[in-house]
């Protein structure tokens, strides 16, 4: 797969516009990386629709899932 230079300036724009529309989850993301995402702990993810349905889901990390997590975050 190639890597779009026009595309990754434009991913490169989103999130810098979404760490000023919600700056508190760049520390928060930072602070969990640091102290919480270890082989074996559980992130769980839920969404509340704009009718009020709740969707929950939960995955245990492995040391893969780490691994890909470092590369997406440029580690």
């Amino acid at each position: 797969m190639a890597i779009n230079p026009i595309e990754m300036l434009q991913i490169g724009g989103r999130i810098q516009t979404f760490k000023e529309q919600h700056p508190r989850v760049p520390a928060f993301i930072k602070k969990v990386g640091k102290e919480a995402i270890k082989e074996g702990a559980i992130v769980e993810v839920k969404v509340t629709s704009v009718e009020g349905t709740d969707y929950v889901t939960n995955i245990r990390l492995t040391a893969e899932d780490i691994e890909m997590l470092k590369v997406i975050a440029g580690k």
